[in-house]
């Protein structure tokens, strides 16, 4: 590594994370840049939610919490901190942070990137001709036109980049990239241009690596027993190099675990085509990332290939999607499947037909749904859900559920009220070409500047050329015979979603049972194994570089987001479901993957 070396860390990878997670990064060694990440499409959606509410709301709150705590150390050391928790109001969100560091005694200068909003734009560009319709399924914008509610562009490092050059120490955005608020610091530092692909492609796998907090420390991991004190979570560090590659690792004394397997299950995390991973800055080909331990709790990253970005941004839109309801009462054994079923059918048969509907038993098939082993568990909590654009019907299903109580099988148990009705807002998302936007920085505080940047330079079609460079793998000896065990006994996984979509990665335990991944766990058989959930198609993708497979399972969220009925309306349980399923393996391939942790690098 050079002697340049620029340490970023990440403190929050979700509204709602570790509330102690800034102070942690700050206080426990060097670090240059802390980023925090808390938009999704449902934050967003939630964040307008409470914008059309209050015109002075809309953005994360807890932010400004956690940095009144730290501001003064963060101010003294240099360290300078970024987030896309504005949301939808980042210049309430400033000046809330301002105010905040007067009280201290502080006048920083605070980074504001807006201009991510585009609802007031869509109705002429619509008269014009303009393409909005939706990427995952091609319906035509026209179809929701009347009822939208919010539509951001997702921009990339260009703004934040900005708002450091104008002085910025702190920098508050809309919706930027997870990925973007990562690459921004090191372009400033580095000098990086927009055409050093290969560069800002790295630090997009660095910013993908730490945009989730602790999943890259051992949070989530399939082997969890491995993962030393949960109870003080250390949150991941990225330490920088000029020429792009960089050290994953997290400060001593901290809880979790950084190893080969932590990062290779956060790299294949809402990973879709992995030769085609799109942000606004850079395509990058993750099958490009090579990795390699570095020393304990350090892992090398080097070798990540980038192209040109395409055209187009990204844009999220949420629009008024009906409204639904879910509700739940515990069914207690003996018998307690066949009492919920029971209770199910008496609930279905007292009201009318839904554009959507959802019975979970929890305990026996939420989660895996027909995967789920036979059982007659002790309990089980019996959940429902309805979805439809009349309201009335819903509210009826709402004062339907508690009726069961007294007139169905023995047993039942209360567990709340009336199921409330609530607003659905559902995800739009579409592509725009990149000149129709253009975001606006301000500095406030102890500099005030401002500038607009205009998203041009380099575009290319999208993929980064490959060059065939993946070593071919000797084949195994094998014993002859035949065992059967659990996928888990030579895979890791993790699953996560976009939209209506899961997508399941699934890595070699070692790096010889790759190949037997290859040929054994096909799109169809995951496709067979997730019939009834997966209705759409299922793609698979080889990242051969990192002994991993990557699925997309279409369909299977009961719409997504704030549309799903799901309790696990994100898929998360999704991988483990898979890893539990038996397959039938040779024993030579089981005995390479008891190795010690780390075996697979060469």
């Amino acid at each position: 590594m050079g002697t340049d070396i620029l340490r970023i860390g990440n403190a929050g990878g979700y509204w709602g994370d570790d509330l102690g997670a800034l102070q942690r990064q700050i206080d426990g060694g060097p670090i240059d840049v802390i980023t925090m990440d808390f938009l999704a499409e449902i934050t967003m959606s939630i964040l307008h939610k409470q914008l059309r509410r209050d015109p002075h709301a809309g953005y994360a709150r807890d932010f400004v919490t956690q940095m009144g705590a730290v501001m003064a150390t963060a101010l003294e050391r240099g360290v300078t901190i970024i987030s896309n928790a504005g949301g939808a109001k980042p210049r309430a969100c400033a000046e809330a942070l301002l105010a905040a560091a007067g009280e201290s005694g502080l006048n920083p200068t605070v980074g504001v990137v807006e201009g991510d909003d585009l609802l007031d734009r869509l109705s002429q560009w619509h008269r014009d001709g303009v393409d909005l319709s939706n990427m995952d399924d091609g319906r035509p914008y026209g179809s929701i036109a009347e009822r939208v509610i919010s539509a951001n562009a997702y921009f990339g490092a260009a703004p934040v980049l900005e708002a450091l050059r104008l002085g910025a120490q702190f920098v508050v955005t809309g919706r930027v990239t997870d990925t973007g608020i990562t690459v921004a610091p090191m372009m400033h530092h580095f000098g990086w241009q927009p055409d050093d692909f290969d560069k800002i492609a790295s630090g997009i796998v660095a910013g993908h690596i730490l945009e989730c907090g602790a999943q890259a420390t051992g949070g989530n991991f399939t082997d969890w027993r491995d993962v030393a004190s949960f109870h003080r979570m250390g949150y991941p560090i990225v330490e920088v190099c000029a020429d792009g590659s960089f050290t994953v690792t997290k400060h001593d004394n901290t809880g979790g675990l950084v190893s080969v397997e932590t990062v290779r299950e956060q790299l294949v995390y809402e990973m879709g085509d992995p030769t085609r991973y799109l942000t606004p800055d850079v395509v990058v080909d993750f099958t490009s990332i090579q990795l390699k331990p570095d020393g304990t709790d350090r892992v090398r990253v080097s070798g990540v290939r980038g192209a040109a970005p395409t055209d187009s941004l990204k844009v999220s839109m949420s629009h008024a999607g009906g409204f639904k309801a879910s509700g739940a009462v515990i069914v207690c054994g003996p018998d307690a499947r066949a009492k919920s079923k029971t209770f199910a059918d008496i609930l279905w048969n007292r009201l009318p037909s839904f554009e959507a509907t959802l019975t979970e038993h929890i305990g026996e098939n939420a989660s895996w749904g027909p995967m789920s082993p036979e059982t007659d568990p002790p309990e089980i909590m019996l959940r429902f859900g309805v979805r439809d654009p009349d309201r009335a019907k819903v509210q009826r299903f709402s004062t339907a559920l508690p009726g069961l109580i007294l007139s169905g099988p023995p047993g039942v148990a209360v567990t709340g009220g009336r199921p409330p009705v609530q607003d659905v807002v559902a995800y739009w998302p579409c592509l725009i070409r990149r000149e129709l936007c253009a975001a606006s920085v301000t500095t406030v505080g102890a500099i005030e500047d401002s500038t607009v940047v205009e998203f041009t330079g380099p575009t290319g079609p999208g993929r980064v050329v490959d060059d065939g460079a993946h070593q071919k793998r000797e084949p195994v000896a094998l014993s002859g015979e035949q065992v059967r065990v659990p996928l888990s006994a030579i895979a890791h996984g993790r699953s996560g979603d976009k939209g209506d979509t899961c997508n399941i990665g699934i890595i070699a335990r070692h790096r010889d049972v790759y190949p037997w991944l290859e040929d054994n766990i096909t799109a169809q058989w995951v496709q067979d194994n997730f019939r009834g959930i997966a209705l759409g198609r299922v793609e698979r993708f080889e990242v051969p570089n990192i002994d991993a497979l990557n699925f997309l399972l279409h369909g299977c969220l009961g719409g997504g987001g704030t549309l799903s009925l799901h309790i696990d309306a994100q898929g998360k349980t999704y991988s483990h479901a898979l890893l539990a399923i038996d397959v039938a393996i040779d024993r030579a391939y089981v005995e390479l993957c008891r190795q010690p942790l780390g075996t697979w690098s060469t």
